[in-house]
């Protein structure tokens, strides 16, 4: 667990993907990259869905709802999940957090590993949400995105993960940075997707940003040119990252890495020659 001032930040897993190393790290060189993560035999490299449990202003609120579970057993195979404790819903269960319980989730966009999980099956196939008296918020750009993809999207965008919360009036469409509880704020973080959206907390003179798929693996947000090849506007990714890289430095706020297997969070700090370096802080998952 993490503390921000009044704010309570569990990282909960929803498994482990493994996923090809062309996508997740895009047009950076195999010999530097894999000086930090190893690929396995079918050139795969593992990254964890990481969502979070916040507690903030008397609100329960899950950040990104994570693969869910109504992937088919041969979608499951292709993502190469894993999952040895269960997925969001057990690690919730663990910390005594029901569906029912939850208030608020956050998404910060809406690609599947990150927002399949806010609806579930019922057993005579209707889908409703996972959280039923939440209210689900993302950015409106994204969900417009979402709704309409084009070749190069539709592979990761399924209404079935969000359609149906809009419909029925569940799902708020935000314009751009906006305060959802005190202490807790979206923030516009295009790149990854024009519409995405990273969280940031702030209380009694603390500061943390989940940072999301602005920076998947912890070394691309120290890296500015080091991306994931699932970026739809990588330049605007790194101008992104270098205006988080400045906040980090002037903060000194806590980093959250929503994929990294290795490094979870992390500080941003100086070192001479006028860059930053990441400054690995141990956190333990629900």
């Amino acid at each position: 667990m993490l503390a921000i001032g009044d704010i309570y930040v569990h990282l909960i897993s929803d498994g482990v993907v493994w996923v090809d190393s062309g996508g997740a790290w895009g047009l950076v060189p195999r010999p530097l990259w894999s000086r930090y993560l190893q690929p396995d035999e079918q050139h795969r490299v593992p990254m964890i869905l990481t969502c979070l449990l916040v507690r903030a202003a008397r609100r329960t609120i899950v950040v990104d709802t994570g693969l869910g579970d109504k992937l088919p057993p041969k979608a499951a195979e292709r993502w190469g999940l894993q999952r040895p404790q269960g997925g969001l819903l057990d690690g919730l269960a663990r910390l005594g957090i029901a569906p029912d319980d939850v208030d608020l989730v956050i998404n910060t966009h809406l690609h599947a590993d990150h927002c399949a999980g806010n609806t579930r099956h019922t057993p005579d196939g209707q889908v409703v949400a996972t959280f039923p008296r939440a209210a689900y918020v993302v950015q409106r750009r994204e969900f417009e995105d979402a709704m309409h993809p084009n070749e190069r999207t539709r592979a990761t965008y399924f209404a079935e993960n969000y359609a149906p919360l809009y419909e029925r009036g569940q799902l708020r469409l935000l314009d751009g940075d906006t305060d959802l509880v005190p202490g807790v704020r979206a923030v516009l973080t295009p790149g990854h997707t024009p519409g995405h959206q990273s969280v940031l907390f702030e209380s009694g003179g603390q500061t943390a940003l989940f940072v999301g798929d602005l920076a998947s693996y912890a070394i691309q947000f120290e890296k500015l040119a080091w991306m994931t090849a699932y970026d739809v506007e990588p330049l605007v990714t790194l101008e992104t990252k270098r205006r988080w890289q400045q906040w980090a430095l002037q903060t000194g706020g806590l980093l959250i890495f929503q994929h990294d297997t290795q490094v979870a969070a992390a500080h941003f700090v100086a070192r001479e020659g006028g860059t930053g370096i990441l400054q690995p802080v141990p956190v333990e998952y629900a």
